[in-house]
C-alpha cells in the first residue's frame, strides 16, 4: 500500500459547498486515501454549524463523518483524553481531538491534519507500528532477577518509592510528543523519542524492577536517548502534562545540562 508522510507542505484545497450562517464555523482537513489510483493530499474544507455541535473538535469530525461525509477518516474511542486514539495536528499543535475545545471565532477556519512526519494510512490516520514498536523495545513491564510466581505474592513499594513514579505511568502514547520532536522527525528509525524515553524511565526508577543496568545499557548507543537536544517541545504539546517529568528524565541521562 502506497503512504505518505504529513509534512508541514501546502496541499491543494477543496471545498465542500454549504451555506454559511452566523454561527457556522469552516474546518479545513488534510484528506489522503491511498486506495484510489493517482490520489495525493488536499485540504478539504467543512462548514459546521456550531449551534448544532458539541464543543470539541472530535465532536465536529463525527458531526461531519455523520452527516456530510462519511469517507472521512479518523481514530477515536474514549473521547476523555485517556486513550490517545484521536491525536492529531489542530491549528498547528499536536493534541487530542475530544479534548480540544473548538476556536469560536468564525471568521477564520481551523486546519486540522494527521501527526506530522509520520507515515499517513489515510486522512488523519497515522501509522503507529514503529512507535509502537520501540515502545516494546525498552521492555515495559517488571523484570525480576528472581522469577516471581503469580498470585504468590505482592511486590510492596513505599510511599515515597511509589510517587516517584507519579507523572510518568499517565502516558497515554498518543505520540503528540515524539511528533513534535525535531530530533524524532529525523532520527525516528534510531532515536527512541521522548514519549518512549519517558516509559523506559518509568521502568528504570521503578523499586520492583532489578534489570536497571540492562534497561540503561540498552540505551547507551549515540541515538536511542543521546540524540534529544533539549528543545522541549514535548513539555508544551503533551495533553496528559506527563513531559512536564521530563526533568526527572534529563538528570538522569543529561546532568551536565541541568
Amino acid at each position: 500500500m502506497l503512504r505518505v508522510k504529513a509534512l508541514a507542505q501546502p496541499c491543494r484545497s477543496v471545498a465542500t459547498a454549504t451555506t454559511k450562517g452566523a454561527n457556522v464555523k469552516t474546518f479545513e482537513i488534510y484528506r489522503y486515501n491511498p486506495d484510489q489510483a493517482g490520489s495525493k493530499p488536499s485540504m478539504q474544507k467543512y462548514d459546521v454549524d456550531l449551534d448544532a455541535c458539541g464543543p470539541m473538535i472530535l465532536d465536529a469530525l463525527i458531526k461531519i463523518k455523520n452527516e456530510m461525509d462519511p469517507t472521512l477518516t479518523f481514530r477515536r474511542s474514549c473521547r476523555e483524553g485517556i486513550c490517545g486514539s484521536c491525536a492529531m495536528n489542530i491549528g498547528g499543535q499536536n493534541t487530542l481531538a475530544c479534548i480540544c475545545n473548538i476556536d469560536n471565532n468564525t471568521t477564520k477556519s481551523t486546519k486540522i491534519y494527521p501527526l506530522p512526519h509520520m507515515y499517513v494510512v489515510k486522512d488523519l490516520v497515522p501509522d503507529m507500528n514503529l512507535f509502537y514498536a520501540q515502545y516494546a523495545s525498552v521492555q515495559p513491564w517488571i523484570q525480576k532477577d528472581t522469577p516471581i510466581k503469580l498470585g504468590e505474592k505482592e511486590l510492596y513499594q513505599s510511599v515515597a518509592e511509589r510517587e516517584k513514579l507519579d507523572g510518568l505511568y499517565e502516558c497515554i502514547l498518543c505520540a503528540c510528543c515524539s511528533t513534535s520532536c525535531p530530533s524524532y522527525w529525523w532520527n525516528a528509525d534510531k532515536y527512541l523519542g521522548p514519549a518512549i524515553l519517558l516509559q523506559a524511565y518509568r521502568w528504570i526508577i521503578d523499586s520492583r524492577d532489578d534489570k536497571h543496568i540492562e534497561r540503561l545499557s540498552r540505551m547507551s548507543d549515540g541515538f536511542s536517548a543521546f540524540k534529544c537536544h533539549t528543545i522541549l517541545n514535548c513539555t508544551k504539546t503533551c495533553p496528559k502534562t506527563n513531559m512536564n517529568a521530563f526533568a526527572s528524565l534529563f538528570r538522569l541521562f543529561f546532568p551536565a545540562k541541568l
